[in-house]
């Protein structure tokens, strides 16, 4: 796909210097541009790479003034950086319109869905499953019985979607994540065995809400297990049954949350942290990364640690910890001081 330097600064409203019929099929750093590649300089500490890279169109500041010779297309805006990431914005856009159901793939005869489907090949879309208006379903995804998506949706490659899962508007899921699978739920016996629990709940997905590549949310006992609005899991993430996440809040990596506990708006958790089941965080809450929870968090609150304590007494203690062989030093040479002074006053 390939875009002329006057096409460019058509949709970012700016003016071409140089060759207006300039064309471009890629993105690259300007530092690593070549034949054929846009790149952007927005920063003054790549100035340098203006006049040595081979990018052959760069966006730069409308105040930007040359003061030596180049060879690269300049589109003037006002503002490079944000004029790039509209940019990005706009070919990620192009390069995901897909539309179309490709072959081999299983669309059930009672399947409902809206304009601009993409259904790539080799997926699966089960039965009364309703599908809104711009849902892109790449290659080898599974969509079960009954279930829910919402307008502009994309679904990656490999993702898959249990029965009766609900899906709101503008929400992205990567490859691998799997959503809606039974949760962790089982009795023990007297005789040592398990007996499942059926898993007859459902998972609720909000509006807006990107779940990352291999990230699994498991479906509810009973109810629901809900994502809310606007909420961010990063890849490889494990959210148990009927756990709620509030809207807004933003989990990394590797991040574990058990069953049953509620976490609130506008929380910020790190990466590998293990939050215990049945309890309530908090909103506003920054947990720190490798942290362990196993109490309930008031509103506002920052912790770190294993088990998890605030933020301020966990760095305080911190250096007290590192410093513990020093420490335990001078306490044996004080009580090795104190005796002596003993053993003088007894002599």
């Amino acid at each position: 796909m390939k875009f002329t330097a006057e096409q460019i600064a058509g949709i970012l409203e700016g003016e071409v210097v140089g060759n207006p019929m300039a064309e471009v099929f890629r993105l690259s750093k300007i530092e690593e541009g070549a034949e054929g590649s846009l790149t952007f300089l927005s920063n003054p500490k790549y100035l340098n790479y203006i006049y040595t890279t081979k990018a052959t169109v760069t966006i730069v500041n409308d105040t930007f003034v040359p003061e030596s010779q180049i060879t690269t297309t300049l589109i003037k805006v006002q503002d490079a950086y944000a004029s790039f990431s509209k940019l990005l914005e706009f070919y990620n856009q192009v390069k995901l319109n897909k539309t179309g159901i490709e072959q081999p793939s299983f669309l059930s005869q009672s399947v409902k869905y809206g304009d601009n489907l993409y259904l790539g090949s080799f997926s699966y879309v089960g039965q009364n499953v309703v599908l809104g208006e711009n849902v892109k379903i790449y290659p080898n995804c599974f969509l079960g019985d009954n279930v829910v998506v919402g307008d502009n949706v994309i679904l990656f490659a490999g993702a898959k979607i249990y029965s009766e899962t609900v899906i709101g508007k503008n929400c992205t899921i990567h490859s691998g994540a799997i959503i809606g699978a039974d949760g962790f739920g089982f009795a023990p016996n007297p005789d040592g065995t398990y007996t499942k629990i059926p898993q007859i709940g459902n998972v609720i997905i909000e509006d807006n809400v990107d779940i990352g590549s291999c990230t699994t949310v498991d479906r509810a006992t009973m109810g629901s297990t809900i994502i809310r609005k606007g909420v961010k899991l990063d890849n490889q993430i494990q959210i148990a049954h009927n756990v709620e996440i509030g809207e807004n809040t933003v989990i990394a990596a590797q991040t574990g949350v058990a069953g049953s506990t509620k976490i609130g708006k506008n929380c910020m958790i790190g990466g590998q942290v293990g939050i215990s089941g049945h309890l309530t965080i908090g909103n506003n809450v920054r947990i720190q990364a490798q942290s362990g929870v196993g109490r309930n968090i008031k509103d506002d609150e920052v912790l770190q640690g294993s088990p998890a304590f605030g933020y301020n007494d966990f760095s305080k203690s911190y250096v007290h910890f590192k410093n513990l062989p020093k420490i335990v030093a001078e306490i044996e040479e004080l009580k090795k001081q104190i005796l002596n002074q003993k053993n003088g006053k007894n002599g």
